[in-house]
């Protein structure tokens, strides 16, 4: 099992890695990056970061991931965007590999934690980051601004 951090002629694999998540939570039709969005966004303006997780040379895996900051410890945390393993390379400890090597990064850039939301169905991951210990934070709701209405309030 080797990792190594995306570079920017990855922008199609990650692309693909995005889609093939997408199409696992049945969102599909929400995904609007593209190529050129990603080298942008990741490689130019440097706003996230991608790992990979690797089996025989092979991408299996992927964890796409940004700090973010917490005034209340008074350093920055990560976020875990996202994370996803192949289908045919599910347990097989790919997904706990990605997650243990983000924490490791995380205490080696001295954040203060490691965090990531999950939809309330997918019973499968919500059991797995629980064997894990990850608390679930039930008392915190999540809200967003997109599109026409993000853009409304920018006025």
């Amino acid at each position: 099992m080797i990792f190594r951090f995306a570079e920017e002629t990855d922008c199609a694999l990650i692309l693909d890695f995005i889609r093939r998540l997408a199409d696992y939570e049945n969102m599909t039709d929400q995904v609007v990056a593209t190529e050129e969005l990603l080298k942008e966004w990741i490689f130019e303006k440097k706003k996230a970061e991608v790992l990979f997780v690797c089996e025989g040379g092979k991408e299996v895996g992927f964890a796409l991931f940004f700090h973010n900051f917490s005034t209340f410890l008074g350093r920055a945390g990560i976020y875990l965007e996202d994370l996803f393993v192949l289908p045919e390379y599910r347990k097989k400890g790919y997904g706990k590999a990605l997650l243990k090597k983000l924490s490791k990064i995380a205490v080696e850039r001295g954040c203060g934690r490691l965090e990531w939301a999950c939809l309330d169905w997918n019973k499968p991951s919500i059991d797995f980051y629980l064997s894990l210990g990850a608390v679930p934070l039930d008392d915190w709701k999540t809200y967003r601004l997109t599109g026409d209405t993000l853009k409304e309030m920018a006025k």
